[in-house]
């Protein structure tokens, strides 16, 4: 075990100590247990959250400073402290992207930052906390005359922009600016290097989501040539699904179509296919679309615009399951009975036409219709009503926060933000996609192959504690940590069902909850209730479903672009970069959503609105509106005069609270309240309201809003 330590590159998981020895699961135990002799002896230090590596590397936390930037232009650092003497060549860092919100990393500058080898002399690091050393490497702000002022609210100062340093930029305009030296009196110069539209025009808020989170926008052309060159498959060696009805169910503004489901009765019970596009055909391991679709991790979606994992010729082309075209998939044929438990699976490489392109909305009125214009529904609606009656006995983490769409004209000006309509079509493909992907991991470990799963931890004690409390204030009680499970929380959401603080609890469980991530090491899916998943079903926008499908080609032996043995030793290292990369995307489209809705709120200024107070701080207020969910901040200095405090004593009975001294007035989380809209910027996304004090609760004008 120590030779085998000391050859890996980087760290390893128990997963592939268990692979490269042929352990099997019954000698897991002893696994862990030689683990953790050779951690107390000082033979292996942690790396990671699960791994273990050599010892004489660097340790999982430590203070480094940037030194430059590799080719790509992303930070690479040095940890400090470090004797080349006595402990040999200095080690490389290649620091990730920064969280949502954080000015880039730049040379000089100091972190406390988590690391992770990748190699020999190298590792990977994420900040977890700045230190100071450095100005940020690049500027994203709106350009006026001589200065720029930030599109991320956390930068309050403006910078100074010298002569003949605009770049040509004129006022409006969205820019990309580089800090220059010197500490004048004043602003802060920088110089701008890069135009990127005016403010204000259609797109320009997705366009400052993707430059503020580093979403990669541009493809190399070697990638985009490889997706011009695809064709077609061929029948040869595929089973041939074309007679079968298959029919993709997607939003009406669905972009790709990357999944197509059918089902019909089997006895008692049912027999289901779902058909993914067959992306490995066209993406083979270390093509230059490999490379960047491992880069960009997934694709992200804003409310103009996607910016996909892979070029238009196969994202929108020959991996799209068009209705007509043949296509190549990957399929699962499973099998349920009565009452959805599922009794057997087959994974096969096939190729399909699909029968129709339905949305959500049609199928849902043809089910309320009693219809079925396809004659595929029925069954469907059968085999879903199955695998709904499994999912209740299993006991789910089953949150309603609905999805906010923003709805934009011709000419991208913001309509409306209203809640997406969570509609039982899309329980429906919800069902049939997971039932898939628990097959794809079961099949998978049938298999010894390596497979990256789709892990998510019970949520942690201190965000449990903190949940417990909160829920005391609504006389809700939840069991001991070790006793927790998924239904516990479906039992808390029932108890608030159509009440004033239904939205309000659901979000503060969601908080509560650990996040979802992608590992080679299995710990099951607690949300879920499940003890193994794998994502399999969208490989056209994320790549750890294209390692599925990978994995199950060479298990399977159904062609020669199968898992590559290098990719499976990378599993460790892949899993936290998508999982990144994924968390990368939801910040931005969250943050594209708030921007649109602060430029959507921006015709509201001075009406006011029913909402409900989402935090409470020493510093103000979070409120939340109820018309579509905008949130905003009420500042302290904004209440009556008084000296607000948080009141501890009652605290534990009410929740969290804020009170005044002098006035008797209290806030506390959940309470329903007045605000008045007096501040909205779409450079920022931010929204600032203040309360209707001492003013009797009024119904709001229609549309939700009353001027004040």
């Amino acid at each position: 075990m120590r030779r085998f330590l000391q050859a890996s590159p980087g760290r390893v998981g128990k997963t592939g100590i268990s692979r490269h020895f042929g352990l099997g699961p019954d000698q897991r135990p002893a696994l862990r247990a030689l683990l953790k002799d050779l951690l107390a002896e000082g033979d292996a230090q942690p790396a990671g959250r699960r791994g273990v590596a050599a010892p004489g590397r660097l340790p999982e936390m430590a203070v480094i400073e940037v030194t430059g930037t590799d080719p790509d232009g992303d930070p690479i650092a040095r940890p400090l402290g470090w004797k080349p003497e006595r402990q040999g060549p200095m080690p490389v860092i290649f620091m990730a992207p920064e969280r949502a919100g954080q000015p880039a990393l730049a040379p000089g500058e100091k972190v406390l930052a988590r690391l992770k080898p990748i190699g020999a002399g190298k590792y990977q690091g994420s900040t977890v906390k700045r230190i100071g050393g450095a100005s940020p490497a690049r500027i994203l702000g709106v350009y006026e005359e001589g200065r720029i002022t930030p599109t991320d609210r956390r930068h309050r100062s403006d910078w100074a922009v010298p002569p003949g340093e605009h770049g040509g930029a004129e006022p409006g305009e969205i820019v990309l600016a580089e800090p220059l030296p010197g500490r004048p009196l004043g602003l802060r110069p920088a110089r701008i290097v890069e135009r990127l539209g005016r403010m204000g025009e259609a797109r320009s808020v997705s366009l400052i989501c993707i430059h503020a989170h580093g979403i990669p926008e541009l493809f190399p052309a070697e990638a985009v040539r490889e997706a011009e060159r695809a064709r077609g498959v061929g029948a040869e060696g595929r089973e041939d699904l074309r007679d079968i009805p298959l029919v993709t169910i997607d939003g009406e503004d669905a972009r790709d179509f990357d999944d197509a489901v059918w089902a019909e009765p089997d006895g008692t019970g049912w027999r289901v296919i779902v058909a993914i596009a067959d992306v490995a055909h066209y993406v083979t391991p270390g093509s230059a679309l490999d490379r960047e679709a491992w880069a960009r991790g997934n694709s992200v979606y804003f409310p103009d615009r996607v910016v996909p994992m892979l070029p238009e010729a196969l994202s929108n082309g020959w991996c799209s399951l068009k209705p007509g075209e043949p296509r190549g998939c990957l399929f699962a044929e499973l099998r349920f009975d009565a009452g959805g438990a599922k009794t057997a699976h087959r994974f096969g490489r096939g190729i399909m036409r699909s029968a129709a392109r339905l949305t959500y909305e049609q199928v849902q009125a043809a089910r309320a219709a009693g219809e079925d214009p396809t004659g595929t529904l029925r069954p469907l609606y059968g085999a879903y009503a199955a695998l709904q009656a499994a999912r209740d006995r299993r006991g789910t983490l089953d949150l309603e926060l609905p999805e906010r769409r923003v709805r934009l004209d011709d000419q991208g000006r913001v309509l409306g933000v209203e809640p997406r309509a969570r509609l039982a079509s899309h329980r429906l493909i919800e069902e049939f996609m997971v039932a898939a992907n628990v097959a794809a991991a079961e099949e998978l470990e049938r298999l010894r192959q390596p497979c990256l799963y789709r892990i998510h931890d019970r949520p942690a004690d201190r965000k449990l504690e903190g949940l417990r409390q909160f829920l005391e204030s609504f006389g809700i009680d939840l069991p001991a940590s070790d006793r927790l499970h998924p239904r516990d929380f479906a039992r808390v959401l029932d108890r608030v069902r159509g009440q004033p603080e239904e939205r309000l609890v659901h979000e503060t469980v969601l908080r509560a909850q650990s996040q979802a991530e992608y590992a080679p090491d299995n710990i099951g899916h607690f949300g879920l209730g499940l003890s193994r998943y794998a994502h399999f079903t969208s490989p056209i926008r994320r790549y750890a479903d294209l390692l599925v499908h990978r994995a199950l080609i060479r298990g399977l032996g159904l062609g020669g672009d199968g898992l590559a043995e290098a990719e499976a030793a990378r599993l460790p290292d892949t899993g936290e970069h998508v999982t990144q990369t994924e968390r990368r995307a939801a910040a931005a489209e969250r943050d594209a959503v708030e921007r649109y809705l602060a430029a959507f709120m921006s015709q509201h200024v001075g009406e006011v609105f029913e909402a409900r107070i989402s935090g409470v701080t020493r510093f103000g207020l979070f409120v939340t509106l109820e018309a579509n969910g905008a949130s905003g901040i009420v500042p302290i200095a904004s209440l009556p005069d008084d000296r607000w405090t948080e009141d501890q004593a009652r605290q534990a009975r009410h929740g969290r609270m804020l009170s005044g001294q002098r006035t008797g007035l209290t806030f506390t989380l959940g309470q329903a309240v007045e605000a008045r809209l007096v501040e909205a910027t779409p450079r920022t996304g931010g929204l600032v309201f203040h309360l209707m004090q001492g003013v009797p609760p009024r119904r709001p004008a229609k549309g939700g809003a009353r001027r004040g």
